[in-house]
């Protein structure tokens, strides 16, 4: 509820009453005398407004409609929120019971009608009086407490930090009783010497036992050594820069920092690290420095053996390198193709035209329907060619929405376009030097098209929103499962584009044409899937085969994978077999089959556009023309645009 401290006026009251004239005659009394007053004339009404906006103090009728003023008082200070409110019963019963019966209710007074302004203006005064000092006092109280416990807790804690300190004091004592012997020690242990020198005087004002020992001084000596015979015994080259440390440690009041050599009267160098600080006089001058020297000549010897070491290791690398040239070629030749499988006639003259066109830098197109392997012939290409060792970077142009399609080839600038954020290098930029592979690149729009043979052409771009011509050195190779050709007419396609992407094409065939290559494919996806699922599969069904042999494939290598990898996950025994319901299902999920491979021109289109009736003009999904029809939905959309269907107006009706 809001103080009163918080408000400019009087206070709020809150008049509950269904007389309109009692009502009228308390609003006027109470406006007059700056009270801000709210009415109502229900007991309900009045209990949503306390809920919502709290006042300073209630005005209620005992006798109304709905719930009386028992019934309002008596939620009032049923609520957390509203149980401050004191309430005073305004009412022309003036019976004793009543009385007794507001006050049980939680009242804090009870006025009698007829209205008599000066006795409730006193009441009211009083009570929002009472309430005022009440909250007073309350937040007195808090305040004093909340003094008391920060107050308590600041002794607690001074005692608590008397007692700690008291213990540091204690082993601080004892610490600095050993802390001598531990640094000379550590000294010792370290092969460290401290110092300091007179910058004035030039000269050594202290040296510790590990300097004398260092230097080949005997520290029995009742003086420091002279610096003439210190000077003598560093190494002659390394003296200069040891007189030109100390000038800037004096000229720019920097830390001094050198390494340097110390030649002994036996002959034996020693290698030593020196660092200091300089200390300041009252004027700001250097008056002394003060360092450490650390003989650092085992590590020195080390770094040498180690470089040395580096040295023998990277001849014979280079000599490995060189023998294992020969073993890398034999290797590649039997491993170039691993993950293409297969020894049909067909897919043998693809094999040969990827060996011949791999070593050379010629734009490659590869067609053929979508899960022939087309990435993995493009995979083929790089691994033999000079850029091997480059990155191979696969742009989805698909997957790809067109709008982003150009920034995501060719990069953008910072502020390019909304959202760019910051500079971006695109998959051009990204395979510098290796291979870019554009798979489903027919679908490119067409002002991208424009860009790309640019770049094609000239191996340069320029970023989307920059001015910065970027020259890039990147071989292309290219797939789709569109006819280039048709779209070429269709003029969905630049035919320039066209002529630089079909520099070398390759035709990846269809399973179909492959059957000869199904038992190899079978044995290499069922050792894959098993080995991954921990199975061991030794024998395969006949039948099996037969019908994967028999059966038309419309989803290629990628519906064969699929059909293993879920047979392997069900299999229980050691051999392997298929339920031939899988691929009746796969080719007519609905309706009879339609077996698009065997079928004329005409034939194609009228089954393609009866699919597509059914679907109401829907290609993708469970109940959409491609399942229908039992072909995956790329190769479907590729059809639709070969043959010139408008699929869009199938959904009308």
């Amino acid at each position: 509820m809001t103080t009163f401290q918080d408000r400019n006026h009087k206070g709020s009251i809150l008049v509950i009453d269904d007389e309109p004239a009692s009502l009228k005659v308390l609003l006027t009394i109470l406006t007059e005398n700056g009270y801000v007053v709210h009415p109502a004339n229900e007991g309900e009404l009045g209990l949503q407004f306390a809920r919502r906006t709290p006042p300073d103090l209630v005005l209620v009728d005992v006798r109304m409609p709905g719930i009386d003023g028992y019934g309002v008082c008596q939620s009032l200070k049923s609520d957390p929120a509203t149980r401050a409110i004191p309430v005073i019963f305004v009412s022309s019963i003036d019976h004793a019971i009543d009385k007794v019966r507001a006050f049980r209710s939680g009242a804090v007074d009870y006025v009698a009608k007829p209205i008599d302004a000066e006795e409730v203006l006193a009441r009211i005064e009083t009570h929002i009086s009472l309430c005022r000092l009440r909250d007073n006092l309350e937040s007195a109280v808090r305040e004093r407490t909340a003094q008391l416990v920060a107050a308590n807790a600041r002794l607690e804690a001074e005692i608590v930090e008397r007692k700690h300190a008291e213990a540091e004091l204690r082993k601080s004592e004892a610490e600095l009783r050993r802390s001598e012997s531990y640094l000379a020690e550590a000294q010792r242990l370290s092969l460290t010497g401290s110092w300091a020198w007179d910058v004035r005087r030039r000269e050594y004002v202290y040296w510790s036992r590990e300097r004398y020992q260092f230097f080949g001084f005997g520290p029995e000596q009742d003086s420091l050594p002279p610096f003439q015979s210190v000077q003598e015994r560093f190494h002659p080259e390394d003296w200069p820069r040891i007189d030109e440390a100390l000038e800037r440690v004096v000229r720019e009041k920097a830390d001094f920092k050198v390494n340097f050599r110390v030649v002994l009267p036996d002959g034996s160098i020693k290698h030593a690290h020196s660092v200091g600080h300089p200390v300041l006089g009252p004027s700001g001058e250097v008056v002394e420095l003060v360092g450490s020297t650390m003989d650092v000549t085992e590590q020195r010897q080390a770094t040498m053996a180690l470089e040395k070491a580096f040295d023998e290791i990277k001849e014979l690398k280079d000599r490995l390198y060189q023998e294992n040239l020969s073993l890398r070629d034999e290797i590649d030749k039997v491993s170039m193709f691993e993950e293409i499988v297969g020894s049909s006639d067909a897919l043998q003259r693809v094999l040969v035209h990827v060996a011949r066109v791999a070593p050379t830098d010629s734009t490659v197109l590869i067609t053929g329907e979508s899960g022939t392997g087309k990435e993995l012939v493009a995979r083929a290409i790089h691994k033999r060619s000079h850029r091997s060792r480059g990155a191979f970077v696969r742009v989805n142009c698909a997957a790809i929405p067109q709008s982003l399609i150009a920034s995501e080839l060719f990069g953008h600038e910072k502020g390019a376009f909304t959202g760019a954020v910051q500079r971006r290098l695109g998959r051009f930029e990204l395979a510098n030097h290796g291979t870019i592979f554009l798979d489903e690149v027919g679908e490119i729009p067409a002002e991208t098209q424009i860009i790309l043979l640019r770049v094609l052409q000239e191996r340069e771009l320029e970023r989307v929103g920059g001015n910065v011509t970027v020259p890039v050195d990147v071989r292309v190779l290219a797939a789709t499962n569109r006819d280039l050709k048709a779209a070429v007419n269709a003029g969905t396609f630049r035919l320039d584009l066209f002529y630089r992407l079909n520099v070398f094409p390759v035709r990846m065939p269809s399973l179909q044409e492959r059957t000869d290559d199904i038992p190899l494919l079978v044995e290499y996806f069922i050792e894959r899937y098993a080995g991954k699922a921990g199975k061991r599969i030794r024998n395969i069904q006949k039948r099996t085969l037969d019908l994967f042999k028999g059966y038309h494939w419309p989803g290629n290598i990628r519906e064969l994978q699929n059909v293993i990898e879920r047979a392997v996950i069900l299999c229980d025994g050691e051999t392997f077999a298929v339920d031939e319901t899988w691929l009746r299902e796969s080719s007519k999920p609905e309706g009879e089959p339609v077996a698009l491979g065997d079928m004329l021109v005409n034939r194609e289109r009228e089954a393609i556009e009866a699919a597509l009736t059914e679907s109401r003009g829907r290609v993708s999904g469970p109940v959409g023309a491609a399942a229908k029809l039992g072909i995956p939905r790329t190769t479907l959309e590729s059809k639709i645009r070969n043959l010139g269907i408008d699929k869009f107006r199938f959904r009308s009706e």
